[in-house]
């Protein structure tokens, strides 16, 4: 590759680079230890009970819910 050419782009800049949790090759390992602890915060704020054996990608599923519920979502 010459100093001018850069590595190709994806065709369309808007498109989302976050794959579906339900494809993810970790997602049924436990949640992680950063994933508990914002869902607990995120539960706490909606009032919420936390289930204790979530999956990676069901936790990063509920993250999303609860962000809408809470209002943290939001940009």
């Amino acid at each position: 590759m010459s100093e001018q050419q850069t590595p190709e782009q994806p065709s369309d800049p808007t498109q989302s680079a976050e794959k579906d949790p339900e494809t993810w090759v970790t997602g049924d390992e436990p949640m992680t230890g950063p994933q508990r602890s914002y869902l607990q915060t995120l539960a706490r704020e909606a009032g919420r009970d936390l289930p204790d054996d979530l999956d990676k990608a069901r936790a990063s599923e509920l993250i999303d819910e609860l962000q809408k519920e809470t209002g943290r979502g939001a940009s």
